[in-house]
Parts: structure tokens; C-alpha cells; sequence
């Protein structure tokens, strides 16, 4: 007998439903997914750089440092045999060293950085590398539980051909104490998943007197998949 193949591991992913992460509650689907077949519509645009640029520092904003840590994140996405993924486009966004975002939602009394935008996109190269600069983000409290703060992170969006080819993640630090404490990151019940969502220091990656270098591998299948939220799998 057979095993059907699974793109996604038992565990590795986690669910439309953790109770721990209250907005999950309310945005849970109750009734089965339905499948539904692809149209030009829900395939188009196609993306390619000669339509969206790229945009890979997001440590400057009109020629000005942005204030904080600057660091630079490169990787490789691959499928689940290790065959490079490329022209992917990634998206990237994030709050700025204060833990707060360029977004007219995010009120808070943290200090907005006119230097940081926060976002960016990259594309992947013929080996399946991308590379972009960027700030640390700082922590910031949000109402899920009493006392509650979000680990530094920085969201990334991977599309394949088409809007219909979409994964989205989050990338997060191995040395923050919030982690163990945070549902988001936890909602994966796989501890060995979860640790996919780690970068990595990388001194190859730090630039002298300019940017400290993090590594973070992309695995869009397979037993070594990285964990991607609900909805976007």
C-alpha cells in the first residue's frame, strides 16, 4: 500500500484554529475548504521584475539611514527536493526598530521612523537566492493576552508565476526571549518545524562596519517544509 504524498508534514504547519491566538477564533472557517479551479483571473498578474521592481534596501528611506541595527537577510527558497525556486517574488514588510509600523492602524506612542517604510521586494536569482537590507525590528504589545508582545519578525510574501502562487511566513530571531511565550510562533506544534522559522547569524553574510548578516532558508514542500500561514498554503 502507498502513502499519498503530503506537501506538508503532520505538525509542521499550523492550524486555522489555535484557540492561544485569538484572532484565529473569529477568522476560522467552520464549514470544509472548498477546492476551486483555477481561471486567468485568479491566476493574473504574472509577476516579473520589469513590472515590479525591486526593492531591496529597506534601510534607507529618500538617501537617510533608518535608525536601529542594520542587518542583511539572504537565503535560498528551494522545493522539497533542494531544486532552486527561481524568479519568486518576495515581499517583505515589517515594523521599525520601535516595534511600530509606517501604517496609519498602528497608533501607538512608539516613535515612527521617517528614515523606514518598512517594506520592500526581492526576487530570487537562477540558484534560487535572494538578498535584501534591513532594520531589526523591535517587539510591540498587542491585545491577543494580558501583557502581551510580539517577538521581533519580518513577514515575508513569496509568489510563484501569478497571485494564485502565494505563501506567506514570518521570519523571527533565535536569541528572542519572547518566543516562548508567543502564539504565533508557537502555533506550530512541531518543535523541529517551528526552529524553520529561525534565522540564523551568519558572519559570511555581515558586511564590516555596516550590517549584521542572518541566513533564512525557504522550503516551499516536503518534510523540510517551512511553516507558511493558513490561507496561504
Amino acid at each position: 500500500m502507498t502513502t499519498a504524498y503530503q506537501p506538508f508534514p503532520p505538525g509542521s504547519q499550523p492550524a486555522y484554529l489555535v484557540p492561544s491566538y485569538g484572532s484565529t477564533v473569529r477568522r476560522a472557517p467552520h464549514q470544509p475548504l472548498v477546492a476551486v479551479a483555477p481561471t486567468i483571473e485568479r491566476t493574473g498578474p504574472v509577476f516579473a521584475p520589469a513590472a515590479f521592481p525591486a526593492a531591496p534596501d529597506l534601510s534607507r528611506e529618500r538617501g537617510r539611514d533608518a535608525m536601529g541595527q542594520r542587518i542583511a537577510v539572504a537565503g535560498r527558497v528551494t522545493d522539497e527536493a533542494g531544486r532552486p525556486v527561481r524568479d519568486a517574488m518576495i515581499e517583505l514588510w515589517q515594523a521599525n526598530a520601535a516595534g511600530r509600523y509606517q501604517h496609519e492602524r498602528d497608533s501607538r506612542d512608539a516613535p515612527i521612523d521617517p528614515n523606514f517604510h518598512g517594506a520592500g521586494r526581492v526576487f530570487t536569482d537562477g540558484d534560487g537566492r535572494y538578498r535584501f537590507l534591513s532594520i531589526k525590528p523591535g517587539a510591540y504589545p498587542w491585545r491577543n493576552h494580558a501583557n502581551a508582545w510580539r517577538p521581533s519578525h519580518i513577514h515575508f510574501s513569496l509568489f510563484g508565476p501569478s497571485w494564485g502562487a502565494r505563501l506567506v511566513t514570518q521570519m523571527y530571531f533565535a536569541d528572542d526571549p519572547l518566543l516562548a511565550l508567543d502564539p504565533v510562533y508557537q502555533a506550530v506544534p512541531d518543535p523541529a518545524a517551528r526552529a524553520r522559522l529561525l534565522c540564523a547569524f551568519d558572519l559570511e553574510l555581515t558586511e564590516p562596519e555596516h550590517a549584521l548578516g542572518f541566513r533564512f532558508d525557504i522550503v516551499l514542500r516536503g518534510l523540510h517544509a517551512t511553516p507558511f500561514e493558513p490561507g496561504a498554503r
